[in-house]
């Protein structure tokens, strides 16, 4: 997901590309998550950008929105899988552009696109159109419009919701501030980075490496730090978040001694279990997101929560969930003078069929199965005997015994 390096990246593009720009056509898919989840439409948002010019581009956190020169303003968020692409320029940091090559790279507009706009020509520039597209293949991102004043946007919905930038707001993101919301909350240290209402654009992968960098464990809970350790965790945070920006989200560039380029493994047979040093690496669920630490260095100095379990190391299979058996019986030779229709089955051998498994059969000592109505087994001979019933449901009595009526008229006739 995005996260607050790589929302940095998008807004430093838009401002050096599109910022000054007059938006000439602008076409948007009326998606009825990405748009219609905010209260917005596609069409909506067409009128609002057409004709506009773009003042300047900001962020906040995993926010990012242009200004223009009459609201409303378009405020976006890239949700799990959404990005800004600018035609003949890599928007995307490296990783990303290697996953996303292929034979449709240099289509236009790209892929899963649910938006993409030019600008007019401009008389004193290049005489080349800007275009720029929104892509998102999941669908979790967000586009709305804030309907103010340029300037008072972030005194709007949703980003008056949200907690101060690291970067951004370094004023108001003081140390007095986090160990203010340390206390007033009890929850796991790492489940109040990634709340939003809280701070701003931590992430997943960003939570861990501040943990990392500041030598804390994510299960403890924020009320229970010492005054050194909030210090030391805030500027872990100044420092993680400082550096990922100021590289502009290159994981390339990256510290080599971050934990970033270790923490990807969980799951991959191959992946590596240590860091360089030997330090072994476990995987655990906190705030419902996996986390990624080193419990050599990260250790547990005041309370934990409860209930979380170290991960398994390596992709296991995962058990198949419980299904309604269907076992493959086998139809046995069946010497009952009720099963006439078996003499083909005997000579052939063993003939097999899917049934589901009901209920055990019972059979008798001639191999008669007693799990199945009379009715059908008296059906299958006509010869046995048994007359049909007339309604529905109901059970025909068994064929008679004729045996020892024959063995009656054999001994009258030899006493005759």
């Amino acid at each position: 997901m995005p996260e607050i390096a790589e929302i940095a990246r998008i807004t430093h593009f838009l401002r050096q590309h599109l910022v000054g720009r007059k938006i000439s056509k602008v076409v948007a898919q009326d998606d009825s998550n990405v748009f219609g989840k905010v209260g917005t439409s596609a069409a909506a948002f067409q009128e609002a950008l057409k004709g506009k010019r773009v003042v300047s581009a900001g962020n906040q956190g995993k926010y990012f929105w242009l200004e223009l020169d009459a609201s409303p303003h378009p405020v976006m968020h890239l949700g799990m899988t959404g990005w800004v692409h600018i035609r003949g320029v890599q928007t995307e940091y490296n990783r990303y552009a290697e996953k996303t090559k292929g034979a449709d790279k240099d289509a236009w507009p790209p892929r899963f696109w649910k938006f993409h706009l030019e600008t007019e020509v401009e008389k004193d520039g290049d005489n080349l159109p800007v275009c720029v597209a929104y892509t998102d293949a999941r669908r979790f991102g967000r586009i709305r419009l804030v309907d103010c004043p340029g300037p008072e946007i972030r005194s709007h919905s949703p980003l008056v919701e949200n907690g101060p930038d690291p970067v951004v707001d370094r004023a108001r993101f003081t140390e007095d501030y986090l160990r203010q919301k340390m206390g007033a909350r009890h929850v796991p240290i790492k489940a109040l980075l990634l709340d939003q209402a809280m701070i701003s654009g931590i992430g997943n992968w960003v939570g861990d490496e501040i943990m990392y960098q500041a030598a804390l464990h994510p299960e403890q809970y924020s009320d229970d730090f010492s005054d050194a350790e909030i210090t030391r965790l805030y500027r872990a945070i100044c420092y993680v978040c400082d550096t990922a920006v100021e590289k502009l989200g290159d994981s390339e560039q990256f510290p080599k001694d971050w934990l970033f380029e270790h923490r990807w493994g969980k799951g991959k047979k191959d992946a590596t279990k240590t860091l360089p040093n030997g330090e072994r690496l476990v995987f655990i669920t906190v705030g419902g997101r996996t986390s990624c630490i080193v419990p050599s260095r990260q250790k547990k100095t005041g309370r934990v929560a409860g209930g979380i379990k170290e991960e398994p190391e390596s992709e296991a299979e995962p058990k198949p969930k419980a299904k309604r058996s269907v076992v493959k019986t086998e139809t046995i030779e069946k010497k009952s003078r009720y099963f006439a229709g078996d003499e083909g089955s005997a000579a052939g051998g063993v003939a097999k069929q899917d049934e589901p498994l009901k209920k055990k059969a019972k059979t008798t000592a001639s191999g008669a199965d007693k799990s199945k109505p009379l009715k059908a087994m008296a059906d299958s001979d006509p010869k046995a005997g048994a007359r049909k019933s007339k309604e529905r449901g109901t059970i025909a009595a068994a064929p008679p015994d004729t045996s020892r009526r024959r063995s009656a008229r054999i001994a009258k006739t030899v006493s005759e």
